[in-house]
């Protein structure tokens, strides 16, 4: 399935500019810069207006505490990621302060393992 963004304020870099942005599936497929093509066919898109909306690229937080294992009274991957992907967050590198810390590779494995199982987000 296709999805046009039309008509957003996209910022990327050191550009700001009215324009659509055209996804398939997983992946951005083409931007237009202020309009469209002429012959640029509607009939095989889902069409998101986004007139006077912003649509900037996805941030990174380099600094989440989503504490699990161990300490899920205080957040979890599930609930903490979605959170984030609220705010515009789509990738995330989380601190090892959980019980136990993941300060090896084995349990930054089952760490990896839990996160795409329940993460919203990268």
């Amino acid at each position: 399935m296709k999805i046009l963004i039309k008509d957003a304020i996209i910022i990327n870099e050191a550009l700001r500019f009215k324009g659509s942005v055209l996804v398939h599936g997983e992946y951005i497929e083409s931007v237009f810069p202020y309009t469209l093509p002429k012959d640029f066919d509607f009939s095989t898109v889902e069409v998101i207006d986004a007139s006077g909306l912003y649509l900037i690229p996805g941030v990174i937080d380099d600094q989440v505490h989503f504490r699990e294992p161990g300490l899920t009274h205080k957040g979890d991957i599930f609930g903490e990621s979605r959170a984030a992907v609220a705010g515009g967050i789509t990738s995330f590198m989380e601190m090892p302060n959980t019980n136990p810390q993941t300060i090896t590779q084995e349990l930054l494995e089952q760490k990896y393992r839990r996160a795409a199982e329940v993460s919203a987000a990268n």
